[in-house]
């Protein structure tokens, strides 16, 4: 008769077992040393500290949807799908998004609008809740609306909307155009013989540290809309595109330089990359 013997094994290994069985090793968290007599208390400590490093393991994986429509999207349609966006990033029951469209042609006011730079008082127009002044969105115009938590990346406007102008500079430069700032005159501009034309416009706004709207960058939009309105107040600038300015490009490749330069600035240790 043969006799059998159980394998005992320890029930817990220490690290340098692990390592010698090529298993990976658990994060140990950082906790300074102290001298509690509490064994509860530790134990609390060591479940928080744990917990705490799953969650931001969490949110830095937590991919950002990316959201691009075919189709010409209705202006009163999209500010109801971010408001409702707006309001699910807020209780954590959805991603952040950037959405890529183009509207139907329409005439928007930003809170500093001014009634009196609305030159065609017949054309279709909406109030909007996003900060500047007169614009237009159609056809061939893209429009990218960020809904982002800025309180996970840096809860403060001003940088991001110079995030925003950088995203729209460092894009424009992959087709060989300088887009830049002009001191006192929102959006991104490009130099022309008699001063600046231009290309690209910003208004956001924010709800709890949640951004929405976002930016439009003009491809190959009909500029004669623009004579309809002073675009954001500004009388003595024209207005330009990717198209005008010899970038004969497609949507779809000045979406995927968008997407580039997201990245660098919003998700890979950017300025504005989750926290």
């Amino acid at each position: 008769m043969v006799r059998l013997r159980r394998l005992e094994l320890p029930r817990v290994l220490s690290h340098s077992d692990l390592n010698a069985a090529r298993l990976p090793v658990p994060p140990q968290p950082h906790i300074k040393d102290h001298v509690c007599d509490n064994k509860t208390i530790c134990i609390l400590q060591v479940k928080y500290y744990i917990n705490k490093y799953i969650v931001r393991i969490i949110r830095l994986t937590d991919l950002i949807e990316w959201k691009i429509s075919n189709e010409l999207i209705d202006y009163d349609f999209a500010i109801l799908e971010m408001e409702k966006r707006v309001l699910d990033i807020k209780r954590n029951s959805k991603k952040e998004l950037v959405w890529l469209l183009e509207h139907k042609s329409i005439f928007t006011a930003g809170t500093s609008a001014k009634n009196e730079d609305l030159i065609n008082n017949k054309v279709e127009i909406r109030y909007t809740g996003r900060g500047g002044q007169w614009t237009w969105h159609g056809p061939g115009q893209r429009v990218v609306y960020l809904m982002l938590n800025l309180k996970n990346r840096l809860p403060d406007i001003k940088a991001y909307v110079y995030a925003l102008e950088e995203l729209i500079i460092s894009s424009l430069s992959d087709f060989n155009i300088n887009g830049m700032r002009v001191k006192n005159q929102p959006g991104v501009w490009v130099r022309n013989n008699n001063g600046f034309h231009k290309i690209a416009a910003l208004g956001i706004r924010i709800s709890s540290w949640i951004s929405y709207h976002g930016i439009s960058i003009n491809l190959n939009p009909n500029l004669e809309e623009f004579r309809n309105i002073i675009p954001c107040g500004i009388q003595d600038g024209g207005v330009t595109s990717l198209h005008r300015l010899n970038a004969k490009i497609s949507l779809q490749e000045l979406d995927y330089t968008l997407h580039k330069y997201f990245k660098k600035i919003f998700e890979e240790n950017g300025s504005f990359c989750i926290k």
